[in-house]
């Protein structure tokens, strides 16, 4: 369900709204923005969706200059209100030290806010960090010795492109992703390494998101750099 406030917590939204704002101008093209510094030029604003009706943003989410830090619990994700299409998102992120868990970047993703809604997830799940996930019907194609399709009742039809090697670190090491999406071409790079590429996906405006999946979850340095079409 989405989350809904109640008017005694407005001045409470009205900062956070604040802090997930980015400048007042559109994004720039060619031009990395940090999407979570509002001395930052351009504009990227964040809402929050959770399973569980009457949940905050704040309970779920902790945000500050130098982090974002995911609770975990109820489900959900944190997302823009705007649609990119073309773009290169770069992030880290990080598991607590020993707690190895789950959690992804859900993007181009549409239709109405639930669990979990169309996209293309690049996932972070622990030893799973490269892995593709078309959610909810999303398509996309590669390499038949690295894809599999399930078809499920709660989820919709889900498609698997797993990673070709593993460059993750353990947890409470940063880890670097950088996700190129031009077109019908979708690349991941973590850390450094090229770690998969999905061809023949399709190419829909959508909102990127970063996913609350039961575990706690660290992010920072969330840019991106929307690409000329």
């Amino acid at each position: 369900m989405k989350m809904r406030f109640p008017h005694r917590v407005a001045s409470v939204l009205f900062l956070v709204s604040l802090v997930l704002s980015v400048g007042i101008a559109e994004v720039p093209k060619k031009a990395a923005v940090d999407m979570f510094a509002p001395e930052s030029a351009g504009t990227v604003t964040w809402t929050a969706f959770s399973e569980d009706d009457g949940t905050r943003l704040e309970d779920v989410w902790k945000i500050s200059p130098e982090s974002i830090v995911c609770k975990g619990t109820p489900l959900g994700y944190l997302r823009t209100e705007q649609d990119f299409t073309d773009f290169i998102l770069e992030l880290e992120w990080r598991w607590p030290k020993d707690q190895p868990g789950k959690g992804g970047v859900l993007i181009r993703t549409t239709g109405k806010d639930k669990i979990w809604p169309k996209s293309l997830e690049a996932q972070i799940n622990a030893g799973g960090a490269g892995d593709f996930w078309g959610l909810d019907g999303y398509r996309l194609t590669g390499p038949k010795e690295r894809m599999k399709t399930l078809e499920t009742d709660q989820f919709g039809k889900l498609t698997n492109l797993s990673k070709t090697e593993a460059s993750e670190r353990k947890a409470g090491e940063w880890n670097r992703y950088e996700i190129v999406a031009q077109g019908d071409k979708v690349t991941l790079k973590i850390n450094d390494h090229v770690v998969n590429e999905t061809t023949t996906c399709d190419v829909i405006p959508g909102k990127i998101c970063l996913t609350s999946e039961g575990s706690e979850i660290h992010f920072r340095n969330v840019k991106i750099t929307v690409l000329d079409k």
